[in-house]
């Protein structure tokens, strides 16, 4: 039997794009067979398997996930209100990313402000006359334009879905290594005697674990790119880029013989000149790197 997925007809946002995208992953997972349907035909929307975005209903028992009516409440953290996309990944979120940790922190990485966006909450204030690009500008990219004629909504809109699956999908990945690897991260923090210090024996994505200590200044990792070592200074906070310690400001820009040079260090191949990141060809010459930043 083929499940029938149904959402509106016309222009499409971020919102039912992913939604479509979480409900495809979801019945793909299950081995099952879909038809995304998009109308505002009131008797195809009421033999929906799933609608969501169109019919004027939110039933989480009847699959039904509209946000449009004037009945309706539904918010989450920080007084946003949920979109359709919100709507169906809290129902399925934990069943396709694999648990409700993952969930959790895929819902803050992504969903949440798509729902944001959709609603009209702004996250952040613009102080510039150059404005942040998010996904959702993406997508409206894919809408044909006044002089596409030879693109309809229905044919950009499966496309945008393709391409909304990936990045769903990328994003459950990568929060699952995370979670995978904050075990680690915390392991070898309580194991480190200076603290300040953090060496790793890979690289683990540490950012928001190890935010959550107070200690740490630089953090000590093996590049997989090309196999030397890199040592980078913690953030303040991991979303801004202001870092607890910058490396030394003459470091900045340097490469090679004139870094080697200036530090001693003699396998030392850059510093970055935003004074976050430097690189040296052995683990012990960034372990030097970062003991000289220290000081």
């Amino acid at each position: 039997m083929i499940k029938k997925l149904v959402t509106h007809n016309g222009s499409f946002h971020a919102d039912d794009i992913f939604a479509a995208a979480t409900l495809s992953m979801l019945l793909e997972k299950k081995g099952e067979s879909f038809e995304i349907i998009r109308t505002r035909d009131p008797e195809i929307i009421n033999e929906g398997d799933y609608v969501f975005d169109v019919g004027g209903v939110y039933d989480e028992e009847k699959n039904r996930f509209d946000h449009h009516q004037a009945s309706f409440k539904e918010k989450r953290y920080e007084n946003i209100i949920y979109s359709s996309f919100g709507l169906v990944w809290k129902k399925f979120g934990a069943e396709l990313s694999g648990g409700e940790k993952i969930a959790q922190i895929v819902d803050e990485h992504i969903v949440a402000p798509i729902d944001a966006a959709d609603n009209g909450f702004d996250l952040v204030e613009n102080k510039h006359s150059i404005s942040p690009y998010f996904i959702q500008h993406f997508f409206y990219s894919m809408r044909p334009t006044w002089r596409e004629t030879n693109l309809s909504n229905d044919e950009m809109f499966l496309k945008s879905v393709k391409i909304a699956k990936e990045v769903l999908s990328r994003e459950i990945i990568q929060v699952k290594d995370s979670v995978i690897a904050e075990e680690e991260v915390i392991s070898v923090y309580q194991s480190t005697e200076d603290k300040r210090i953090i060496i790793f024996d890979k690289n683990y994505p540490y950012e928001f674990t190890l935010n959550n200590f107070p200690e740490p200044l630089f953090v000590i990792y093996p590049r997989s790119s090309d196999n030397f070592w890199g040592v980078k200074a913690m953030k303040d906070d991991p979303k801004t880029f202001k870092n607890r310690k910058d490396f030394p400001s003459a470091w900045g820009g340097l490469r090679d013989e004139e870094l080697q040079k200036i530090t001693g260090v003699s396998d030392a191949v850059f510093c970055h000149k935003g004074l976050f990141m430097a690189v040296a060809k052995s683990k012990e010459g960034a372990i030097k790197l970062a003991e000289l930043a220290l000081k």
